[in-house]
């Protein structure tokens, strides 16, 4: 809880407040911000098998596409898709991380904030595919 600008530890749990965590500024801020973005993608990496298949997807297709003889414009959305799906699974994973720190019940709004995620996710999955497709058929 904040009072006249002084950080305290939540009441209800003894833990710092995430206020607390506010107000870097500067290069403290990048490097923190940093760190957060790599426990992040370690945190996808290890918990989740579908960015784990994505990577794969990726370290396949990244060199494909660096190697094939296309156009400068094309090559730039045969890298681009592949890692778009991945920044979409990630958004994804963490839609799911959120939902499931609320409540591990079964909700229709659960389902639906869920079910969408993965929607989008598909949707990423044939943009790759379509993309691809007509650049290199």
């Amino acid at each position: 809880m904040r009072s006249g600008g002084i950080v305290k530890e939540n009441e209800l749990n003894g833990e710092p407040d995430a206020l607390a965590l506010k107000g870097r500024a500067g290069l403290a801020r990048i490097l923190h911000a940093a760190g957060y973005s790599l426990a992040g993608l370690q945190a996808a990496y290890r918990g989740e098998a579908a960015f784990r298949q994505l990577l794969v997807l990726n370290l396949v297709l990244i060199p494909i596409a660096c190697l094939a003889e296309v156009t400068r414009s094309e090559r730039a959305l045969l890298l681009i898709t592949p890692l778009l799906a991945l920044i979409v699974e990630l958004l994804n994973s963490a839609i799911e991380a959120a939902i499931d720190r609320i409540s591990l019940a079964i909700h229709p709004l659960s389902k639906q904030a869920k079910d969408m995620g993965s929607a989008a996710q598909l949707l990423a999955m044939i943009l790759i595919a379509v993309t691809w497709g007509v650049i290199l058929l």
